[in-house]
């Protein structure tokens, strides 16, 4: 049988999935992976230069096989990008997995990303754009979710244990 992710974990940019995700590796003893990070790595250039230089339906398709080569041979904790979870194909293969959401509000998400020009969704009106693209993904996030861990107001350390207690996991 093929490795899976002891945890995958899925939510909008600047949620803190990378934060979370290096500590919940630490603590479960275990490696970390973000598929945004592979993606940068294999194209040689920031995931914004790809939206800019090709679009984001090529994005997309970039994405999707970077995500589901990860989740065939990744046996850590995954991170996905925030729009990861759009595709069927990708939604499916995560059935099954242990998936934490980690959700925010867009207050907090101003706080955090500042919804600056460095996010190619966002460039305009982003908390506009920040609310619409939750509408459209909130539900899907759900839809895949093991557990939902809401990071409004806590420290990537309480995010953390949150997320463990939650998959009842235990630590190395």
């Amino acid at each position: 049988m093929s490795p899976a992710p002891v945890v995958v974990l899925v939510g909008p940019m600047g949620v803190g999935k990378s934060t979370v995700g290096q500590l919940l590796a630490e603590r479960l003893g275990v490696s970390y992976r973000d598929t945004d990070d592979d993606i940068v790595v294999e194209q040689g250039r920031t995931i914004a230069e790809i939206f800019v230089d090709e679009g984001e339906p090529a994005f997309r398709a970039i994405e999707k096989r970077a995500v589901h080569k990860a989740l065939a041979e990744h046996d850590g904790v995954l991170a996905l990008g925030g729009g990861a979870i759009l595709d069927e194909d990708t939604r499916a293969l995560l059935a099954g997995q242990r998936v934490v959401y980690l959700s925010m509000d867009v207050e907090e998400a101003v706080k955090r990303t500042g919804l600056n020009a460095a996010r190619p969704l966002l460039a305009v009106n982003p908390r506009k754009q920040w609310r619409e693209l939750m509408e459209a993904r909130r539900h899907l996030y759900e839809g895949i979710a093991t557990a939902v861990v809401a990071t409004d107001g806590r420290t990537p350390e309480e995010v953390t244990q949150v997320a463990l207690d939650a998959l009842e996991l235990k630590e190395a």
